[in-house]
């Protein structure tokens, strides 16, 4: 009896805990859709921005069930980010970077000169209760999507443009149509996680969407793998609960704690928690050896053949 209570009692204290940490992934996500072809851009905390406003907007002023409006805050994104790919795509990429960034505070300068949508620099309060198990639900959706793509076509194309955007020309792919394809995917994306965000806080405001998402996605992205979805989606889960364990743990230290854990993974898993490469590594390095250990004779002046 003691230990469900015990139960019971961690799942109502981390329960929003692990809320933020989906729509963490949301926005990780969608820095990370643009990464796969080999864009950095923190074009997100426009999208969410967007997203956010405007289903909020939406629901206040009609009364919509706040699902109704989900792909309407997607569909906002997916627009607005082939907007900024028509500019952003003319740049080389660490002028991209900073005009992204430069974006974000055009962002905020926006949001609090459009009082009547917006609320201003007051903000407003959202009446979009989002439960747990529709952010599992939207998550383990997202989850398949990235699957899916990362297998198909597209994904094979946006791995060789992310490589080499030249080697990818030789072979017939166009890097402008993929990078655009991934401007759309990160923008639905990241339009969607900017409502659930919202709905999440209860409230938003310039503040909500500014630098510090910046900073969470990224973190998320690099902590977590920039080179598979699930390292992204990890990575913002980790990222989200660290403070409150540490928190929990050492509250006097909880900055410091934070700041070791972090640089510890970027020391010694430089390439993010998933690294598919050094999965695939391992994978092929396991098989000659247990072939050699099954059959002595496949070693050859003491090299595995």
């Amino acid at each position: 009896m003691n230990a469900m209570q015990g139960i019971l009692d961690f799942w109502a204290a981390y329960r929003s805990t692990l809320a933020f940490a989906i729509v963490n992934s949301f926005l990780a996500l969608s820095t990370y859709a643009v990464l796969s072809a080999g864009i950095l851009s923190f074009a997100t905390v426009t999208y969410a921005a967007f997203g956010g406003f405007l289903g909020a907007r939406l629901v206040l002023a009609t009364g919509f069930d706040p699902m109704l409006t989900l792909p309407a805050a997607a569909l906002a994104g997916a627009v607005l980010s082939y907007l900024v790919a028509l500019i952003f795509l003319r740049l080389e990429s660490h002028w991209m970077a900073l005009a992204s960034l430069a974006l974000i505070l055009i962002t905020r300068v926006i949001v609090i000169n459009i009082p009547v949508v917006t609320g201003g620099v007051n903000g407003m309060s959202v009446p979009l209760p989002v439960s747990l198990e529709l952010l599992a639900v939207l998550i383990a959706l997202a989850a398949l999507v990235f699957w899916r793509l990362s297998v198909s076509w597209y994904g094979i194309a946006a791995q060789s443009v992310r490589e080499d955007t030249a080697v990818a020309s030789s072979l017939g792919i166009a890097p402008r149509k993929i990078q655009t394809i991934a401007f759309v995917i990160s923008g639905a994306v990241g339009g969607l996680g900017g409502m659930l965000l919202a709905g999440a806080l209860q409230f938003i405001s310039p503040d909500t969407y500014f630098v510090n998402i910046a900073f969470t996605m990224i973190a998320g992205v690099v902590l977590g793998g920039s080179y598979h979805w699930t390292g992204v989606i990890i990575g913002a889960a980790v990222f989200t609960a660290l403070p409150v364990i540490a928190q929990a743990i050492v509250p006097e230290f909880q900055d410091v704690a934070n700041g070791i854990v972090l640089l510890l993974i970027m020391i010694f898993l430089p390439r993010g928690l998933v690294d598919p490469r050094a999965i695939r590594l391992r994978k092929n390095f396991q098989i000659p050896v247990a072939q050699a250990i099954n059959d002595p004779s496949t070693f050859k002046a003491g090299v595995v053949k």
